[in-house]
């Protein structure tokens, strides 16, 4: 049995500002990160939650140290093939949805197909079949062809999961995803995510300030001197 971690990050540093007056954010921090864990980075505003995500999920890089992805150095990249990884491993959630207003939601669902080489030669039907299947797994069957803007924001929020787990990603990175929504639809969304991972042993890593969404995972980190530590 294949043990090696899905996430490692080995002396990881992440400064802002100039060199003379620089705020460190992560100094020389490491992380392991088991395929099909649950984590919640918690703790107070701006002390780098959403940058560490950042860098996992590769939209930012470290000012030192390595992210290995199933034991490969992936920071080495350049910049299409970082882009083409992101989006055939890696699937995001964010408090806002960032769907494409004036479009369906099985057209925003299908939308990473259209463009990964995963996908290619793929009809757009197929694309279209996988993308319905998604939204039904989040309870959306009968919205398919609504827009976006026709549904409400809990209903946004699982468009934005479905199209999340349209490359059937290994990793789900969601920050804040239930920021915006009542309790009755947090709640619902917290269900679901627990579901993807008993269903598709998905490593899901949430930033949230939701004590009830926290309580969920695993495992709970946050920030210590620049290093990331368990609560």
């Amino acid at each position: 049995m294949d043990d090696t971690p899905l996430i490692q990050l080995n002396g990881v540093s992440r400064f802002f500002g100039s060199k003379t007056a620089a705020l460190d954010i992560l100094r020389q921090a490491d992380l392991t990160i088991q395929q099909g864990e649950t984590i919640a980075i918690v703790g107070a505003s701006g002390i780098g939650k959403s940058t560490l995500l950042n860098i996992i999920g590769t939209l930012d890089k470290p000012d030192e140290g390595s992210l290995l992805f199933s034991g490969e150095q992936i920071l080495g990249y350049n910049d299409e093939k970082l882009a083409a990884f992101r989006n055939e491993n890696i699937g995001f959630v964010f408090q806002f949805h960032y769907l494409l207003q004036g479009f369906t939601a099985v057209e925003n669902v299908m939308l990473p197909g259209l463009i990964s080489r995963k996908y290619r030669g793929k009809s757009k039907k197929t694309i279209e079949k996988h993308a319905v299947n998604m939204l039904e797994r989040v309870e959306l069957g009968a919205r398919i062809e609504y827009r976006v803007e026709d549904l409400s924001g809990g209903e946004q929020q699982r468009v934005a999961i479905a199209r999340a787990l349209a490359m059937s990603p290994a990793l789900l990175l969601a920050d804040e995803p239930t920021g915006n929504l009542d309790q009755k639809n947090s709640s619902a969304v917290h269900q679901l995510l627990k579901e993807l991972n008993r269903e598709m042993g998905m490593t899901i890593i949430v930033v949230t300030h939701n004590s009830d969404l926290a309580g969920l995972m695993d495992r709970k980190l946050t920030f210590k001197d620049g290093k990331i530590v368990p609560v």
